[in-house]
């Protein structure tokens, strides 16, 4: 429970469903940012976010917990964070967090509780099929708030102690049963921004939490030439234009990031197109890799559109993924994810 309108609503749709619902909220990130359940939910580690979330708790009459895993989300979010980008990739914490916190560290104290299940706020469904005996992991029935992007790791232990208790429903039908609920969070905004970093600026915090290790280096571009100074490799990523500090007389984009030359290339908007990409640490959710070339849907990133492509396994728990269309911006470090229809198959990260 964050403190946010989907994890009560969720708790509540749980507790009215017959099942004994204990609220636990983790404690990830020391922050002073503070907000109230009329403003910006900027951090879910806020002390305002924790009493959000024990107030709900108090209502519905169940017990609440919170639980301190500033450790394990440094080690397995905040290193991460750092190293991708300092190895000249774009990290997606959301997914780092998930994978490492709500379904290991959280499912571990869930056990210890005796609990059966976790239950998140996200919005993806879980089906279990008796024809080949798995759980199967779907898209949320809101397209426009689908999650089932960031959940892609999960295997078929985590699925068969996993409640979505949201999957089926609209924000907008969440935040009415809110209101309906009576909890103060019905009209509690999202935030929009990385848990750990409430101004959003990601450079600033780098720099802190790396002294020296971003440094001024060249823009070149694509043939090798020599076009300006960049603030250091790890402040830029695919596709970015704003923010670069150099005028070259036409619209120039991010192509390439070097972290060994500290080189970062530009050009025209055309460079940041490719059709192919491969991916590493593949988990596929529901059966073995397959043996071949398969066709299935694929999408880049979080808001990326889904677009057909042609999958090809390669050695090592990696895939090949061939694009019809041209995608904009693949960038390393973000993670590449497969659906067929409604039905999440595998995801992996973008090498």
């Amino acid at each position: 429970m964050s403190g946010g309108v989907d994890s009560s609503v969720a708790a509540a749709l749980l507790k009215n469903k017959g099942y004994e619902v204990i609220g636990a909220t983790m404690k990830l990130w020391q922050t002073s940012t503070e907000t109230t359940v009329e403003g910006p939910e900027r951090s879910c580690c806020a002390l305002s976010s924790v009493e959000d979330a024990r107030r709900v708790s108090q209502m519905l009459d169940i017990p609440h917990y919170v639980f301190n895993f500033q450790a394990a989300f440094e080690r397995d979010v905040i290193n991460y964070f750092t190293t991708e980008y300092l190895a000249g990739r774009t990290p997606n914490p959301c997914i780092a967090c998930n994978q490492h916190l709500k379904f290991g560290a959280l499912w571990q104290k869930a056990r210890e509780l005796g609990a059966d299940f976790v239950a998140t706020g996200h919005y993806a469904q879980i089906e279990y099929h008796e024809n080949d005996h798995k759980y199967h992991l779907l898209k949320g029935l809101d397209n426009k708030k689908d999650q089932s992007y960031v959940l892609y790791h999960l295997d078929q232990m985590t699925l068969a102690h996993f409640l979505l208790p949201l999957g089926g429903l609209t924000k907008t039908e969440t935040r009415k049963l809110a209101k309906d609920f009576g909890f103060l969070v019905a009209n509690k905004a999202e935030s929009q921004e990385i848990c750990f970093i409430p101004d959003n600026d990601y450079r600033r915090f780098l720099r802190e939490k790396v002294p020296g290790a971003i440094q001024p280096g060249e823009y070149v571009s694509t043939s090798g030439e020599i076009l300006g100074t960049h603030k250091g490799f790890a402040c830029y990523t695919i596709g970015q234009r704003r923010g670069l500090g150099i005028a070259l007389g036409q619209p120039m984009f991010v192509s390439a990031v070097d972290p060994v030359s500290n080189q970062v290339t530009l050009g025209p908007e055309t460079d940041i197109f490719s059709t192919l990409l491969t991916a590493r640490e593949v988990n596929w959710l529901a059966g073995p890799p397959p043996t071949g070339p398969i066709g299935t849907m694929a999408k880049i990133r979080y808001s990326a559109p889904e677009s057909p492509a042609q999958i090809i396994p390669l050695p090592g728990n990696r895939i090949e993924v061939l694009f019809r269309q041209k995608q904009r911006a693949i960038t390393p470090g973000q993670s590449v994810v497969l659906y067929a229809g409604n039905e999440v198959l595998a995801g992996g990260i973008i090498e």
